[in-house]
């Protein structure tokens, strides 16, 4: 196995620390390390972060690969600085069988650019009526952990309820997707003061906060942990910091787009902006940033979403919702956040990748830079500015909202168990 010494790094933003990686490994940690036979990283004002965890991806494989493949999407993580991904369970045929999860299991570890570990659906067909298979797909080779209908709500309490208690017999975790769906039938944007003015059906902040009250509550009562993905409202903020004050198992994550872009772009009508749960207001993206920053909030997670261009090319209310995140993540997390003052690079490591992989129980992701820890690293140029340009993404899609907007920091280099995915801001 090779070896490789990356001198000069600033470990976690904080002190300046050479990490030797030994074959799968960090061999040594400390300054002047000798170089020997290994080769040489130079990382001079560069972070030195725990390689990232995605807990919320979509991959499209199998089925819609017009979209985007498990080894597209997966070099799109590698490029963003992920080294673990969690795929959705919306693809054709659902991954609701030990049989499908499996599958999607075995392309990411064919793909090897980031390890791949499938969410299983929590009703068959995502059709909120019966329980999938989640104790199969839990004992098979896939070791599924996170069950999610994501892209839908499961909006039956007894169906939910029963979802709570499956899982908290193997420690498992149920994602849900909040939107009642009977309070956003035609909805094609935030409900708002820009929905009246355009006259587009609105998807009001109450949709998702009842449904999250409504969870934290089930899963107090059952004893289970629930998680809210991508979190959008300030009012949901204050329902997850309630829940956790009553010692409620409840975790919650947020996207780069809802820490940065609100419903006034939706004016251009242009549908790269359209997306599920929608842009909210400038309120709520502070609440968010603010939530985030306190722990309210555990984790960001990129909601990647790929479309191919006729799906995004066409009027707003045909166009398919969701948006790339996966490459520009960390850049927007560095604007948001970091650049802001709110939160330090230590803080961004434990929000996508100490955080991420406890939640999901990605065994051997974020995990500490020490030695005998897994090399599963990712440097990052803090002082990098530049234009989105997404004609060079590894994704097989190009539906990003920055597409020319200028976004500070770069990934140059990613690890995975000690071998590079991505060298000098190039997948290997």
């Amino acid at each position: 196995m090779s070896k490789t010494l990356i001198r000069g790094a600033r470990l976690l933003g904080g002190d300046v620390r050479d990490v030797l990686v030994d074959g799968a490994q960090i061999a040594a940690v400390g300054t002047g390390l000798p170089a020997e036979d290994a080769e040489v990283v130079e990382a001079e004002g560069r972070i030195l972060l725990p390689g990232l965890v995605d807990l919320h991806t979509h991959l499209r494989e199998p089925g819609r690969e017009d979209s985007e493949t498990v080894l597209t999407g997966t070099r799109a993580a590698a490029s963003g600085g992920y080294t673990a991904v969690f795929a959705m369970a919306n693809t054709f045929p659902v991954a609701d069988t030990a049989g499908v999860v499996e599958q999607v299991y075995r392309l990411g570890r064919e793909s090897g650019y980031c390890d791949v570990q499938p969410i299983g659906a929590v009703t068959i067909g995502l059709e909120g009526r019966q329980l999938a298979e989640l104790g199969a797909m839990h004992d098979s080779a896939a070791g599924v952990t996170v069950f999610s209908d994501d892209g839908k709500c499961v909006d039956d309490a007894v169906i939910m309820r029963r979802a709570l208690e499956y899982v908290k017999a193997f420690g498992g975790v149920i994602a849900q997707h909040a939107q009642e769906p009977r309070l956003t039938e035609g909805a094609q944007m935030n409900e708002g003061v820009v929905s009246a003015e355009l006259g587009l059906g609105g998807w009001p902040a109450v949709a998702e906060e009842s449904i999250i009250a409504r969870d934290v509550l089930l899963a107090e009562h059952v004893g289970s942990r629930v998680h809210i993905c991508h979190l959008s409202t300030a009012g949901s903020v204050e329902i997850v910091r309630w829940a956790k004050s009553r010692g409620i198992d409840v975790t919650a994550e947020v996207t780069p787009h809802h820490l940065l872009l609100t419903d006034e772009l939706v004016r251009s009508y242009n549908p790269v902006y359209k997306v599920n749960p929608p842009l909210r207001t400038e309120r709520d993206v502070r609440a968010l940033r603010e939530a985030l920053a306190d722990g309210t909030i555990d984790i960001v997670a990129t909601d990647h979403a790929p479309h191919p261009h006729e799906d995004k090319d066409c009027e707003w209310a045909a166009a398919a919702m969701g948006m790339v995140g996966l490459e520009t993540a960390l850049s927007v997390v560095q604007q948001t956040m970091v650049d802001t003052g709110l939160l330090d690079w230590a803080g961004v490591a434990d929000r996508m990748s100490f955080a991420p992989a406890r939640i999901g129980g990605a065994r051997g992701h974020g995990r500490p830079v020490s030695a005998g820890e897994p090399a599963n690293l990712t440097l990052v140029d803090p002082a990098y500015r530049g234009a989105v340009d997404p004609a060079g993404f590894a994704s097989r899609s190009r539906n990003t909202p920055y597409e020319g907007r200028e976004l500070p920091g770069r990934v140059t280099h990613t690890f995975l168990r000690g071998r590079a995915t991505l060298m000098d801001g190039k997948l290997a």
